[in-house]
Order: C-alpha cells, then structure tokens, then sequence
C-alpha cells in the first residue's frame, strides 16, 4: 500500500524542504545529527525528522532514498524514533571519496550504538525495509528495491505501544546536501516469524 504522505508530521522541520504526491526532498542544515553519549561521549538530538504513528504491532514500511552527499557524516534513511533516548536509524553516511559506510544505530535508554559496513563512494541511492514484529525490528537494504539484505535484527525497549516511524536527513558537520525519498509504502510484514530454535520456557 503506498503511504500517505499527508499522514506524516515533522519532528523538527527543516528550513529548505518540498513534500509532493510521490516524493520528500530535504536539504540539510550544518550540524545536524542524531546519537547519544556511547564513545564520542556527547549526546546530538537535532536532526530533522519525518514520520507517521501507528498501533500496528506487524507491519514492513519500505523507501527508495537518494542523495547528493558530499561530506563527512552527511546521511540519509530510515528512522524510528520514540523520544531522544530510543530510537533507531539506517543510512549510507559519506565518508571520503573512496567508501562509504552502510549502517545502523540503534539506541536503547540514552546509548547509541553504531554497525556498519562498507561501500563505494559512488553509490549515491539506496532502499531500505523496516519491518516490526511487536517490540522487534529487522533493518533491511536493496540497491534495486527487489532483494533486501538483512542489515540487523534489534530491541527496542519502549516500542511495545504506538510508535513513531518515517525518514530523516542530516548533516552532522559543516556541510549540506538534498536527500530525495520515493516509493514509500506499508506492506505486510515482510519479516516471517522465527520458524526454528523455540523460545526458552
């Protein structure tokens, strides 16, 4: 089911942004970032953030990003966000002209925590897939929005209830650049439920 975008409300909007039918453009603002405390020890809850509410306990929310990164840091993705302290993102963020890193943060009660891989410099558009099994959530990304790979499995500690879910872009240093989300849409969860080992009684 493609998704409303009217249905979506903004969690710090942005100073340069355009929502369409089919489409969200943002452009970032210097030193904006989401993470907190783990290693670098400062805490940054500033980015810009676009996402819709929902009860349901089993769903797949799936978007199509591009992006004109340039900088350091400078990201783009999915977001899952509660409150400053529990949230989860998936992104390409830019690092040099060589690679950059594919990756994940997940932070439960104030600890962020970052995996990542590498990928080229010039891969410059990416799909992810957040499916939600009640308190769990796959991470998953496509470079043809046919076949996802799972980037991550993770808990997060209050999504028991509604949350809040959708798409975010910043730019943790002095740079900015303009992220474009397409193909958004809810589908059933796309991740099965656990068919081997069973739950310790």
């Amino acid at each position: 089911m493609k998704l409303d975008i009217s249905k979506l409300n903004w969690i710090r909007q942005p100073k340069n942004y355009s929502i369409f039918n089919d489409k969200v453009e943002i452009v970032t603002v210097p030193h904006t970032d989401l993470w907190q405390r783990t290693y670098y020890h400062f805490r940054n809850d500033n980015a810009p953030l676009l996402q819709m509410a929902t009860k349901e306990k089993y769903f797949s929310f799936i978007v199509k990003t591009d992006f004109e990164s340039k900088h350091r840091f400078d990201q783009c993705g999915v977001v899952m966000y509660l409150d400053s302290e529990n949230w989860l993102k998936a992104s390409v963020e830019y690092e040099n002209e060589e690679f950059q890193h594919l990756g994940s943060v997940v932070t439960n009660n104030g600890y962020s925590d970052w995996a990542t891989t590498e990928i080229p410099a010039n891969i410059k558009s990416m799909w992810y897939r957040l499916s939600r099994r009640e308190d769990d959530f796959c991470i998953e990304c496509s470079e043809d929005g046919k076949i996802f790979r799972q980037m991550r499995i993770c808990h997060i500690c209050k999504a028991s209830g509604e949350i809040l879910f959708g798409i975010y872009a910043c730019s943790p240093e002095d740079s900015s650049f303009k992220a474009t989300f397409t193909n958004m849409e809810i589908t059933e969860c796309a991740w099965k439920a656990h068919d081997g080992q069973q739950p310790d009684e």
